[in-house]
């Protein structure tokens, strides 16, 4: 029969195949309406949602932007995101092609002699055999859906994983520039210990020769000698930590950097200040984690289908059409034409409960799957929430954190007047310089900290997510167009 014909037959019949896969409907939102309303909107007055805005604009700090665009073109743990979701791909189009049969062309040629004595002529016989044929083995019919199923499992486990890629993109987004914030954070503080260490280096100096001449007894120069040594200590503290958040970013971007510490004060602006958070129910469609999640739950679904069609008879498909002769000659002339046909039908008696287990198996992977998604929903939910606190609340600690600062500075002079003058014990002197460095590292530790959560509000909120790449169900559109997309049972 020709493949022309054999398609014509069963294209009515595929046409009109079943699927049996519970329709998906999307889990009821497990969180709360709204943000609180507290901290939601307590900065700025911009409605740009934060999908729409990409890093570059986002982000001010040149330095900042370049070390991201570095960090998107050499990170390995984004190559592999890459490669998994080409693998994801690989392993979907192997699915899809399931769908039709694989056709393929077979020449044979045979040539044998037969002895005498084991013909009934007696005589010995040299017969040959030459065939040519186009055909195709073992496809499946799929009135029950279940390639179909498995096919978009397949497309879903393949949408699914190039959405964490995307969601690892943003994450890495986010990781650089908080690294380099904090990067930032520690240049600052340096300086600052550096400062303190020249200046009780320089009272040091000064308090060792009033001892030496007698004006001041062993335990005054003692004290200096402890704020001296304990500046030391904290400068050497901050150079380890300094060089070791230096080799993390240099791990992040992918490639070695030139990194000298700053001299500049770490600029408030360097991430912008002004971002809406919008609602918990925008999340669905623009947190990338949240996609990838409801891709799962998808794919878990198009399994059950595939499970419930196990239950009914696999039609499968056997057939060629060629040329057969004993002479090459005639290989091709009209008596030599040869086709066969070989329908089968198969359904499992007992199994021992095999396809039955296999249908529970994929019911309990989809309702993994709701709870999967359900916490992705909280956790997403957490990420902006946390995000909103922190930006609201730190903005707050920096202001009297500030006001601090200029206290403990008053302090610290006036209790060094008075001890120049002799009113109280240089011990005085020594709790307020203790104190004013360690209000000025705090204040330096929560500015950088109220960035990071522009930083932190910008990520949860999937920021520039739109202007990544293709959305996934932009990808799945473009897949449904390749040819024979529309014409697969």
């Amino acid at each position: 029969m020709p493949a022309a014909l054999l398609g014509s037959l069963l294209g009515p019949l595929l046409a009109g195949c079943m699927s049996l896969a519970p329709s998906y409907q999307a889990p009821p939102l497990p969180v709360a309406d709204r943000y609180d309303a507290a901290v939601a909107e307590t900065q700025g007055t911009s409605t740009t949602p934060a999908a729409e805005v990409s890093w570059q604009s986002y982000f001010q700090d040149p330095a900042m932007r370049g070390l991201i665009g570095t960090a998107l073109a050499n990170n390995r743990d984004l190559r592999v995101a890459v490669l998994r979701v080409e693998e994801a791909r690989a392993a979907y189009a192997i699915r899809r092609a399931d769908l039709f049969p694989t056709v393929g062309l077979q020449a044979d040629g045979t040539r044998a002699r037969t002895p005498g004595d084991l013909n009934l002529s007696g005589r010995p016989l040299t017969a040959s055999q030459y065939q040519v044929s186009l055909g195709a083995a073992g496809w499946e019919l799929d009135f029950w859906g279940r390639v179909r199923n498995l096919k978009d499992a397949a497309l879903e486990n393949y949408l699914a994983t190039d959405a964490a890629r995307r969601a690892f993109t943003l994450s890495l987004v986010g990781e650089v520039a908080d690294a380099y914030l904090t990067l930032r954070e520690y240049d600052e503080r340096l300086a600052l210990t550096r400062q303190t260490i020249a200046s009780r280096g320089e009272s040091l100096r000064i308090f060792r020769r009033r001892y030496e001449v007698g004006a001041i007894s062993k335990l005054d120069l003692t004290q200096v000698e402890t704020l001296y040594e304990q500046a030391q200590a904290l400068g050497a503290q901050l150079e380890q930590t300094r060089a070791q958040q230096a080799h993390a970013l240099e791990l992040l971007v992918g490639t070695p950097l030139a990194l000298p510490p700053a001299s500049e004060r770490l600029d408030d602006d360097a991430v912008q200040r002004d971002l809406p958070a919008g609602l918990p129910a925008e999340l669905l469609d623009k947190r990338p984690d949240i996609v990838a999640a409801e891709h799962q739950l998808r794919a878990a679904n198009a399994n059950i289908g595939a499970a419930r069609a196990a239950f009914f008879p696999q039609v499968t498909l056997t057939g060629a059409f060629g040329t057969a002769s004993a002479e090459l000659d005639g290989l091709f002339t009209g008596p030599s034409r040869a086709w066969s046909f070989a329908p089968s039908i198969s359904l499992p008696i007992f199994d021992a409960g095999r396809r039955r287990a296999g249908l529970d198996l994929a019911e309990v992977r989809r309702d993994q799957a709701v709870a999967t998604y359900e916490r992705t929903v909280q956790a997403a939910f957490r990420d902006v929430s946390d995000a909103l606190a922190a930006r609201y609340w730190l903005a707050r600690q920096v202001a009297t954190l500030g006001a601090t600062v200029k206290a403990q500075g008053e302090r610290e002079r006036l209790a060094r007047l008075r001890y120049d003058h002799g009113a109280s014990p240089f011990l005085e002197v020594l709790d307020a310089q203790r104190d004013l460095l360690s209000a000025q590292q705090q204040f330096v530790q929560t500015r950088r900290a109220l960035i990071s959560s522009r930083v932190a509000l910008y990520t949860a909120l999937a920021g520039g997510i739109g202007t990544l790449d293709a959305a996934p169900e932009d990808v799945a559109s473009t897949l449904s167009a390749t040819p024979h997309a529309d014409a697969t049972p």
